[in-house]
Order: C-alpha cells, then sequence, then structure tokens
C-alpha cells in the first residue's frame, strides 16, 4: 500500500468517526457545486474563444460562405479527437446521465471529466446546432459519480450527489439556481426528500456564485415586462400551450427519425460528410441556425427580427413582416434537423438550447399570426415568445415545472407566472398525449433502459440475481435411491432437493409433496431410484437475467423457488420471499431520509 493509498484510509477512519455520512454528503455538495460552476465557466469560455477566432474570418458583405463549412470542421475535430484521443465513445448529455443512473448504479466513465467539454467546445464554437447545458450536466455528473465511488459512499448518497451536480451545471449555465433544483427532481427524477433538499440548494447556489463571479450576474435572457398578464388573454396562452406542444411532438418525433436514418449509414466517415454538409446548407440558407442561438433568442424576446435575415440571401426583404413569418416557420421546422445533422455527424452537445430557440420562434410565429393576420388587437409579441420558450421545454422535456422556473428564473419573468403555468401545463398535456416520453428518454424506453422514471423499475435495476441465490439445499446424486431422499428431508429444512451429476448439471429436481406417500414405506426405500422420481421443471433463472426478468419467470410460473442455472450448471435457487424481502431492504434504503 503506497503512501496515497495509507493516508485515504486514514481519512476514511477519521470520517467515520468524527462525521455522519449525511454531514459529509451536505459538505461534498458543496464541492460538487464548485466544480460544477468551473466547468460551466470553462466551457463558455472555450466556446466563446473559438467562436471568436471563427467570426474572425468573416467577411462584412451580405453573406458568408463559411457558414457552409465551419459547422463540419468542427464536427470533425471533436470526431478525431474522440476517436484517436479518446478512443472512447461519448454519449450525450442528459440521457448519459440517465443510463448511468438506470443501468450503471450511478457510474459515469472517467473521460466524462473532460471529454464533453472539449468535443462541445469544437462542436458549438464551430457552429453546431446544439447547446452547451448537456455536456456542462454530464461533465458535472461525471465529477459527481467519481467522487462518490472515491468516497465509497453508498447508492442513494451517490444518486444524491449526481443529482446535485446536474444542479449545479444547469444552475452556473443558465444563471437559474431555484429551476436548475427543479430540473433535478422533475428531469432526473431524484427523490425529494428532506435532507436531499439542503444538499441540492447548497450545490445550486455554490455553482451559481461561481458563474456570477466570472461570468457577470446579468440575467441569461434581459427581459423587460411591458406588458401585464390580463385576465382577457388567457385564451391566447391556452391556444400557444397547444401549438407548443404540438411543436415539441414534431420536434422529438423528427428528432428520433433523424437519429434512426443516421444508424443506418454504414461508416462514421458517411455519417459525418452527410450530418456535416446537411447542417453547412441549412446554416448557409438560414444563419440564424448558426451555434447556440442565445443571441437570436435575445432579439426575439425584445421583438428585433433582424436575426432571420442577417447575413443571409433574405437580406432585401428584410422590411417585409409577411416574409419574417414564413423564416419563423423555417427555422421552427429546420432547428431540430440542424441539431439531429449536428448529433448525427458525431457532434456532441446539449438539446436544451436548440428548444429555448424553437420556443421563441414559436411564440413570436402565433403572436405576429394574431396581430397581423387575425387582428386580434394588441398582442405583446414579447410576452408570447416568453410563454413560448416555456412551452418548448415543457413539451420536448416532459417538464412543465422546469419551463415554469427556467424561463421566470433566466429572463426575470416571474411578473408573467401565471401565463407560464397555462402555456407550459397545456404544452406538457398536448405532448404527452401524442408521445409518452421525452426527448431525452424515448430512446432509453425503446431500448428498456429507462428506470429513473418508475422507482419499482429503478429498485429492481439495483438487485442482482447473484446477490439474491440461496445454496442451502440439499443435493443429490442422480444414482441415490429414495432412502437417500429420506435421510436429506430429515436435516434439510427444505422441500425441494436439486438432482446435480459430477459436473454441476442439473438433471432434475424433487419435490417433497410430491414422495409424502412413500416417507414411511421403508420397504422401497431401496428399490425406488432418485431418476423415477425426479421432475424437470419448465422454468429457470440465469445469472444474467434482470430482475424484471426473474420477477416475470414467477409471475408466469406460479412458484414459490426457482432453480439458477448457468449453462445448465446449477448453482442454487432463488425464493420469491428472498426477492421481497431484498426488495424492501432497497426500498427502505434508498428512500430512507
Amino acid at each position: 500500500m503506497n503512501r496515497f493509498q495509507k493516508n485515504l484510509e486514514k481519512f476514511h477512519r477519521w470520517r467515520n468517526k468524527h462525521l455522519s455520512t449525511k454531514t459529509f454528503v451536505v459538505l461534498l455538495s458543496i464541492v460538487i457545486g464548485i466544480i460544477s460552476g468551473f466547468v460551466a465557466v470553462v466551457i463558455k469560455n472555450l466556446v466563446k474563444l473559438i467562436h471568436n477566432f471563427v467570426e474572425g474570418f468573416f467577411n462584412e458583405g451580405m453573406h458568408n460562405y463559411l457558414y457552409f463549412i465551419y459547422p463540419l470542421i468542427g464536427i470533425t475535430l471533436a470526431v478525431l479527437f474522440i476517436r484517436f484521443v479518446l478512443r472512447k465513445p461519448v454519449r450525450h448529455g442528459v440521457p448519459n446521465v440517465l443510463y448511468g443512473i438506470s443501468k450503471r448504479k450511478g457510474y459515469l466513465s472517467r473521460h466524462n471529466l473532460y471529454s464533453s467539454v472539449v468535443t462541445s467546445a469544437l462542436t458549438v464554437g464551430f457552429g453546431g446546432s446544439v447547446g452547451l447545458e448537456g455536456p456542462t450536466v454530464t461533465t458535472g455528473a461525471a465529477y459527481g459519480s467519481q467522487l462518490s465511488r472515491f468516497f465509497r459512499l453508498e447508492y442513494k448518497y451517490t444518486m444524491l450527489l449526481l443529482a446535485c451536480a446536474c444542479a449545479g451545471s444547469m444552475a452556473a449555465i443558465f444563471k437559474a439556481p431555484i429551476a436548475a433544483i427543479v430540473f433535478a427532481v422533475e428531469v432526473i427524477m431524484i427523490d425529494l426528500t428532506t435532507f436531499s433538499l439542503v444538499p441540492l440548494l447548497l450545490a445550486s447556489s455554490s455553482a451559481v456564485l461561481i458563474s456570477y463571479l466570472f461570468l457577470g450576474m446579468d440575467v441569461l435572457y434581459p427581459f423587460e415586462v411591458k406588458s401585464m398578464f390580463e385576465l382577457s388573454r388567457f385564451p391566447y396562452y391556452i391556444v400557444l400551450g397547444i401549438i407548443a406542444g404540438l411543436v415539441s411532438a414534431y420536434f422529438i418525433k423528427a428528432y428520433v427519425k433523424i437519429e434512426k436514418f443516421f444508424s443506418t449509414l454504414k461508416t462514421k466517415t458517411t455519417r459525418l460528410l452527410v450530418g456535416g454538409l446537411s447542417l453547412g446548407l441549412l446554416i448557409f440558407f438560414f444563419p440564424s441556425l448558426y451555434g447556440e442561438g442565445y443571441d437570436s433568442i435575445n432579439k426575439g424576446l425584445a421583438g428585433d427580427l433582424s436575426y432571420l435575415f442577417d447575413k443571409s440571401l433574405f437580406v432585401p426583404f428584410g422590411d417585409q413582416l409577411y416574409m419574417a413569418m414564413i423564416l419563423l416557420v423555417f427555422v421552427v421546422l429546420l432547428k431540430v434537423i440542424a441539431a439531429s445533422a449536428t448529433f448525427g455527424a458525431g457532434g456532441v452537445g446539449g438539446i436544451f438550447a436548440p428548444t429555448l430557440f424553437v420556443g421563441v420562434n414559436t411564440g413570436l410565429f402565433f403572436a405576429f399570426f394574431c396581430k397581423e393576420v387575425l387582428k386580434f388587437g394588441n398582442v405583446e409579441t414579447s410576452n408570447f415568445a416568453l410563454m413560448g420558450m416555456g412551452g418548448l421545454i415543457a413539451g420536448v422535456l416532459h417538464a412543465p415545472l422546469t419551463g415554469i422556473f427556467l424561463i421566470a428564473d433566466i429572463s426575470g419573468g416571474y411578473k408573467l407566472f401565471v401565463p407560464l403555468m397555462l402555456t407550459a401545463t397545456f404544452s406538457y398535456l398536448t405532448v404527452r398525449a401524442l408521445t409518452p416520453n421525452s426527448v431525452y428518454t424515448i430512446q432509453l424506453a425503446q431500448r428498456k433502459q429507462l428506470v429513473t422514471h418508475h422507482k419499482d423499475k429503478h429498485i429492481l435495476s439495483i438487485m442482482k440475481v447473484p446477490d439474491l441465490i440461496e445454496k442451502d439445499f440439499v443435493v443429490l446424486p442422480p444414482d441415490g435411491k429414495l432412502r437417500d431422499l429420506v435421510n436429506a428431508i430429515s436435516v434439510s429444512h427444505r422441500n425441494l432437493f436439486p438432482i446435480v451429476d459430477d459436473d454441476g448439471t442439473l438433471l432434475g429436481m424433487v419435490k417433497m409433496d410430491d414422495v409424502r406417500h412413500l416417507i414411511f414405506k421403508q420397504d422401497v426405500y431401496d428399490s425406488i431410484s432418485l431418476k423415477e422420481l425426479m421432475y424437470m421443471p419448465e422454468h429457470f433463472i440465469s445469472p444474467r437475467d434482470s430482475m424484471d426478468e426473474v420477477a416475470q419467470k414467477f409471475e408466469s410460473s406460479g412458484r414459490y423457488n426457482l432453480a439458477v442455472l448457468n449453462n445448465g450448471k446449477y448453482l442454487g435457487f432463488i425464493s420469491k420471499a428472498n426477492v421481497f424481502s431484498d426488495y424492501r431492504k432497497h426500498v427502505e434504503d434508498f428512500s430512507h431520509d
């Protein structure tokens, strides 16, 4: 044991003696918040640095053909980094965290400590049409996962630290501490107990303080409420919510279909070229699709539609409102294609920023349509643009509370809380009727890898077959007689007796109920062989089965004990009672406050 390991063991002993686990987790939540804050600062500044370098080559003319090639360059650099430096795949943002929670007991690979930062900075810095929140969340969660493993924390505390990291990352990148906690509860699906609330608050607040220190205290989207909510306009917000839900359903379904299309392409080079060139072509015609789109969002919130025309082929039509409305429809429909092409080509980023971009443009189109086409009177376009953002977050992420609090937090628009609630709620109800899973969870759900949003499945995913095998059954040889069985019955408290050969292969089993009528007939003890009495059961358990499969086998068989076989070799039995007992123990451990 080297000096570091010795010092680490001393620290563990000191911690166990002087600090309770809960106190230690509270302290770690502050550390995680600070780390997440710095991750957001680093990734934001990296993208800004690359973006400034790239824009230095732009011309002052009407259009820039570099829009066509820049995204391909950035994604190519990210792909080369993954292939030749990292040599491991980089999963997408929040789904990566959900997968780690669902299938890997909260473990995220070490390369996530830096891989998403580098690859997303290259992708977005060169104009990839995605955001930075997903990579920031993944990186923060990776630090939470590694710290949990380093300090040997129980699973429930690992989950809590991951939630703290996600909340801290969101708080730092959006400067939205309240919405970040709601995000951790609603999207990551952490159980909000009295104890877990304190670490979440500390992680979120410490992360946002780091963000304030290095990125300034201004809100992400400066917004001035010029028109307060009027009761007579509440139907407008309901209709906007329904439209936002329909757009959200389109967003999710288009995203999945495009990703499936890219999965059919045979080589990574083909995906890179098809995705990169398609993205370049979209940005060439619609430059507002370039990068995260935060500048465009801010202009939209201010009612300035110039971002639809800047550096595009449509500059001559910049003073025509109806052309602007047509372009709003195009960018709403094409943003998800641009984001999906970025991912399909091999780029790394988040889906939050594209969702906000689509939301603000959906709200703007609705407002102008009501005002200019339907002539519904004075409609405040900025308010509807803001509501559209909340509606899309509620719909695409299936997170209405996150949509409400995030938009209120990042814009300072708390005076419009009621219309935000209306739009987010109706958007969520609409999209849920059309697609049961969010953009984060739909593919995990299709692969049956999503358990974070279902507590029973979550607990079952933690339980493992090898941990439940009972080996106190008396094993009998295939050439044995009834006398051997009677002797085994006298010393065993079990009513099942496996018949196993010298190679460990299960040949059958004898159930005591089937031989009860023979037990007292001593004259046949040596004349009846076990082969005459044994039967081969229909249902078995493999050590590789999931606990969900085990539960289904118990239900379909109607048995209380099932044999565990590994390629025909007998390992033991699993009882229904033991499964239930272990399940209850995990529920208590997981939910204990």
